[in-house]
């Protein structure tokens, strides 16, 4: 059963499809087989916090939203995963907040790279960088630490989609502010983040840029207020609450 074919009313459908995008990104050459099992994961997450944009997600996404239109230089990593699952939404955020597209990837070919980036592209974006090579993040060893003088390196707003706690460490070493969309509270990303947002990608990253264009009016100092007032810890506590009181409807799955 492809994408297309799966019924709209099906209880699982926002799951099925996810899992056909990431399929369809490997076999694209987008996504690495790694990203498979991280799906998975997340998935499970998401199972636990009710399949749902929890208050203090949304509260996450307006402070994001945010703090992103006060930047100077924001920049929205991607990777493989993000690459397939929300390339529109991704490309859409970035035009709602003046933001680059980087790609930045820990399974990193040259080839792979071109193909997310051409993706992209081929879902609107204008330009991407992450090609250049020509910066880096100090202290990663890995591919992740290879980035774009003028696109990640020079940024001092990175959203970093998905989890990555050796790269959110280092961001933060570097003074960048982090906005960090993951499905677990307990991992190194969202708790090093200046703003975790606890929520799938595929709900967080339009509700991002629709607290973007619902504040595109807002002056310097509303913003400010926004970005401040939110309490990163409190978000976090937030989700691992309805994570381990949440309780459990029957729902039905599919293979």
């Amino acid at each position: 059963m492809t994408e297309t074919e799966i019924p709209e009313d099906h209880p699982r459908y926002a799951s099925l499809v996810t899992r056909h995008r990431i399929e369809a990104g490997v076999e694209q050459g987008i996504t690495s087989k790694q990203g498979l099992i991280a799906q998975g994961r997340g998935e499970a997450f998401d199972y636990l916090l009710g399949e749902r944009t929890i208050p203090s997600a949304d509260d996450a996404a307006r402070a994001a939203a945010a703090t992103l239109l006060l930047a100077d230089r924001p920049v929205i990593s991607v990777n493989g995963n993000v690459a397939a699952l929300a390339p529109s939404e991704t490309v859409d955020l970035a035009g709602a907040v003046d933001a680059d597209l980087e790609v930045n990837l820990f399974n990193h070919t040259d080839e792979r790279a071109r193909r997310i980036a051409d993706h992209l592209r081929d879902h609107g974006a204008s330009e991407v960088k992450g090609l250049a090579g020509d910066g880096e993040i100090p202290g990663l060893d890995h591919a992740r630490g290879v980035v774009d003088a003028d696109g990640i390196e020079a940024a001092d707003v990175v959203v970093v989609p998905l989890e990555d706690g050796d790269r959110a460490a280092a961001l933060d070493a570097m003074g960048k502010t982090e906005i960090v969309v993951d499905l677990n509270p307990g991992s190194r990303s969202p708790r090093t983040a200046d703003v975790p947002i606890i929520d799938n990608l595929l709900r967080a990253v339009p509700n991002v840029t629709a607290h973007a264009r619902d504040l595109a009016d807002a002056t310097p100092a509303e913003l400010a207020g926004i970005a401040s007032s939110f309490d990163s810890e409190n978000a976090l506590d937030a989700a691992e609450e309805t994570i381990r009181g949440g309780s459990f409807e029957s729902r039905d799955d599919a293979e």
